[in-house]
């Protein structure tokens, strides 16, 4: 147990449940060394998850030097100054609980799932590695995990079928100074690379309590929280926010072609646009165009090119949302004796369409009962990812409220077929196209230029 500090803590805001309005109540307060709470009391059963999200993701990394902030997702379960190396899955596991963490773009997040009584072991060990990771750190646990990750690597992107269309899109969607502008995982180059004082500097800069949002969800009290919160992280040094990175507009002007010959069986087509970010006017109905396009069997493409012309063994579309922008997606894995040329051609068409005459409201409401269904699925679970816990920090890191629960599905429900189709027309000719073929097969391919 480190030693503990008694230091008050403010109170930011508790915002009770509403009637009629669907609502997550909460508390906020703030520690002094800048770590914000969040508390939410459900006692529908005795379990409890920690849920701490790092406002460090790959875009707060510099060029020659990605990868640091997957990186950390690993180092995290290392070891720290009163934690030894191992123990952290073993204490946890030792008292009923799991864990497990993320990291994407614009943060990394890690949580804990407990019974309700072992709150105290959670709440400890996410302090120690805050405040006193570095204390344990050495350069052979960084060289361990740098090998993990570039295994990882190895198996996710290089060795995968695919799976080099991680590294091929980034660079092809944004400028080369842009923070999206590398795979989250890093490039195997910048992973070796890195020295154990890079590795230390980027701990220090960013995964301060004041760059952090911790979430207490469950079967709590808030007042007990309150307590344990400033009796095991009043301690950890304090620390400065981060400068928040401004959104620049990025613009593809022309459409650019990739193709990459793989190890693969099928010839797999890759769409992609940079749209506007989370929460942004156009987000949500580009989810919905998304869900017309290729969700379920009854989508336009899945129709047309899977079940009516049996051209397409598998589609998917959707609208990867971001704090600085989004891409939108779409995914064709032709069947055999298909070029991408004619998916292609198939697939402008769809879009065309979408982009000429609205939706029905038939394939509005899908949509709408869809999201609703996963909404509300979602709100059943406390812990892990996307649940409650989860959700009120992604909230309050996207918005400032935790409970912006409402705001959400509301931006869904309101969602009208001229709406998608407004969205669809954000799909123009700037963008990225990626031909995956097996080795020796470029002419399955869609024409690097055009005809």
């Amino acid at each position: 147990m480190h030693f503990v500090v008694a230091l008050a803590a403010a109170v930011v805001a508790a915002v009770p449940a509403h009637a009629g309005r669907l609502s997550v109540p909460y508390e906020m307060f703030r520690l002094p060394n800048g770590l914000t709470v969040i508390v939410h009391e459900d006692h529908s059963a005795p379990i409890v998850s920690v849920n701490c999200w790092y406002h460090v993701g790959s875009g707060r990394e510099t060029p020659g030097r990605t990868g640091f902030a997957h990186l950390f997702e690993h180092l995290m379960f290392e070891g720290s100054k009163n934690v030894p190396e191992g123990a952290f899955d073993r204490w946890l596991e030792a008292v009923g609980g799991d864990n497990n963490g993320s990291t994407n773009n614009d943060r990394t997040n890690y949580w804990e799932n407990a019974p309700a009584n072992a709150l105290e072991m959670p709440l400890f060990l996410e302090s120690d590695r805050m405040g006193f990771l570095t204390d344990a750190m050495t350069p052979a646990k960084v060289d361990g995990q740098r090998d993990v990750v570039k295994n990882e690597r190895r198996q996710g992107v290089e060795n995968q079928p695919y799976g080099r269309v991680r590294d091929l899109m980034p660079p092809a969607l944004f400028p080369k100074d842009h923070p999206y502008s590398w795979p989250v995982i890093g490039s195997m180059t910048d992973l070796s690379a890195a020295s154990y004082e890079d590795v230390v500097g980027f701990f220090k800069a960013w995964y301060g309590p004041a760059n952090a949002s911790l979430v207490v969800a469950g079967d709590v009290d808030t007042g007990e929280v309150r307590r344990l919160a400033k009796k095991w992280f009043s301690d950890v040094p304090k620390s400065e926010p981060a400068e928040p990175i401004v959104p620049r507009p990025v613009v593809l002007r022309e459409e650019k072609r990739l193709v990459l010959e793989d190890e693969v069986q099928l010839p797999r087509l890759y769409l992609a646009w940079v749209t506007p970010p989370a929460f942004a006017p156009a987000d949500a109905p580009l989810d919905a165009a998304a869900a017309v396009l290729a969700s379920g069997k009854n989508s336009r493409l899945y129709k047309r090119l899977v079940y009516e012309l049996q051209v397409a063994q598998d589609v998917a579309a959707f609208q990867g949302s971001n704090a600085l922008a989004s891409t939108f997606t779409i995914e064709v894995t032709a069947r055999g004796g298909h070029g991408l040329e004619e998916i292609l051609r198939l697939v402008d068409e769809e879009i065309l369409r979408l982009q000429s005459e609205p939706p029905t409201e038939r394939e509005i409401t899908r949509f709408q009962n869809q999201t609703e269904a996963e909404f509300f699925d979602r709100l059943e679970r406390v812990g892990g990812f996307g649940g409650k816990a989860d959700q009120l920090n992604a909230y309050y890191f996207r918005t400032g409220n935790p409970d912006y629960f409402e705001e959400d599905l509301a931006r869904y429900r309101a969602l009208g077929p001229t709406d998608v189709q407004a969205a669809a027309r954000l799909l123009g000719a700037g963008r990225v196209v990626v031909s995956v073929v097996p080795t020796g097969k470029k002419d399955l391919a869609v024409p690097e230029v055009k005809r």
